[in-house]
């Protein structure tokens, strides 16, 4: 239960499509700010569900539920004051200030056994206080927000709605009122649920959210491919494990690192392999590129599709550059007597489409206004069918010539279609349309 407002709002970040400028972070989830305008105010509530104690420090307004149970029970709510102590009766007063709650339970639970023996004593949370924090830096309107005190990092971002496409938040540093500064990476608790990377904030915290300035780039094989924010101290097996890791793909032997040498205008190129990644702790620097290539040729499935009227239509395996299509077809069973010869064919796509600029032109040009050879490259480009292979199947397997007998790619769709047993009646005649074929009839016959 208690990740699991969490979990809602990191998927709905996952599935938005936004295009950002290259030299600024583009991994998904540097979109919410599009996802967020979907929810009210209200719907984002900061709320922790069940709070950690050993992480919850309890402060003025947080009211508590204390009973002491024995021969008689003794129960009160009381409120922590603006010192950060509360008054038990017939206890007196515990200071409580800068206590998590794990540890103000401890101190009120000493209190009390100092003045009362065999009891039971039960100590409760019932209501929080409200704190006063500041998000200021690269956000649309720095302000001052007021929030419950159960509040974390990720409560402030999104409730607030105030973060811009340039703002870095891997790099967050929340300055707090003793004077201590923490940095903390959003994006590590978006993408794996690491908690300590959304803390909970304090009466008076102020969230400094700076400007990109820095970027690193991580690119092939890797689930999360992007431009990420560069965060000081990171090393390459950081960042591969912040892009999700390795696709099945991925060619871990050769990892090039590309990135500027000291002038800051030559680039230069490293290769390891992920073993010395992970034995030398190699930090990257600002504009670094990590590219992890392909392993060549692996898992690469052939597959053909064959339909319409054979034996056994579907899919069928092929060894490249070597099954031919009458192979495939006896594979299928074969034809069925239905099956037409004459009209099957065979479609392939091609990797790269050619453009006609010529026959592009063409089909602006109303026919009538066309010269005769225009007219005649219209028509005679207009009937080819894109991406069909001519191979005369009656050839090829009732005449044996093997000189049909191509070798069949990838992708290839063979379609063995149903005979037409009619025949088409067009023009000047008193019944136009499909006559039922026989072999017997001449033309004047039909």
């Amino acid at each position: 239960m208690k990740f699991k407002s969490t979990v809602i709002i990191v998927l709905t970040f996952l599935f938005v499509n936004k295009l950002f400028p290259q030299d600024l972070p583009n991994y998904p989830e540097r979109l919410f700010q599009d996802s967020l305008n979907q929810f009210t105010p209200t719907e984002l509530v900061a709320t922790d569900g069940v709070i950690d104690p050993q992480e919850y420090k309890v402060g003025p307004g947080d009211k508590l539920f204390i009973s002491i149970s024995g021969v008689k029970e003794i129960s009160n709510f009381i409120n922590i004051d603006q010192e950060g102590w509360i008054y038990i009766p017939r206890v007196g007063g515990v200071d409580l200030s800068n206590s998590t709650l794990a540890n103000a339970k401890i101190k009120i639970k000493d209190s009390i056994l100092k003045y009362f023996k065999d009891v039971d004593i039960f100590i409760s949370l019932v209501d929080f206080r409200m704190i006063k924090v500041s998000l200021i830096g690269d956000v649309e309107k720095p302000s001052v927000f007021v929030m419950p005190a159960n509040s974390r990092l990720m409560d402030l971002i999104t409730t607030m709605k105030e973060l811009k496409e340039t703002s870095d938040i891997r790099n967050i540093n929340i300055y707090s009122r003793d004077g201590k500064v923490n940095s903390y990476d959003l994006l590590k608790y978006l993408r794996f649920a690491d908690i300590s990377n959304n803390p909970y904030l304090l009466e008076g915290d102020a969230v400094l959210i700076d400007k990109i300035d820095k970027t690193i780039n991580i690119s092939g094989e890797i689930i999360y491919p992007a431009f990420y924010e560069y965060r000081a101290g990171e090393t390459i097996k950081d960042l591969i494990k912040l892009s999700g890791g390795f696709t099945y793909k991925a060619r871990k032997d050769t990892i090039e690192l590309v990135r500027f040498s000291q002038d800051g205008k030559t680039q230069i190129s490293e290769f390891y392999s992920y073993d010395q990644i992970e034995e030398m702790d190699i930090i990257i620097q600002n504009k670094d590129h990590v590219i992890i290539r392909q392993i060549p040729e692996y898992l690469i499935d052939h597959y053909v599709v064959v339909s319409g009227y054979v034996s056994y239509p579907g899919w069928y395996k092929i060894n490249k550059n070597q099954t031919t299509l009458k192979e495939v077809i006896e594979e299928a069973g074969g034809f069925l007597p239905e099956a037409s010869l004459a009209e099957a064919s065979v479609s392939r796509k091609m990797d790269v489409e050619e453009d006609d600029p010529e026959y592009e032109r063409l089909k602006t040009i109303p026919i009538e206004n066309m010269t005769e050879d225009e007219y005649d490259y219209y028509k005679a480009k207009s009937r080819q069918h894109s991406g069909t292979v001519v191979v005369d199947f009656v050839r090829l397997f009732q005449d044996k010539d093997m000189k049909e007998n191509i070798i069949l790619r990838k992708n290839d769709k063979i379609n063995i279609p149903e005979k037409k047993n009619y025949i088409i009646m067009l023009g000047q005649v008193v019944n136009p349309g499909k006559v039922i074929y026989d072999s017997t009839l001449t033309v004047n016959n039909y």
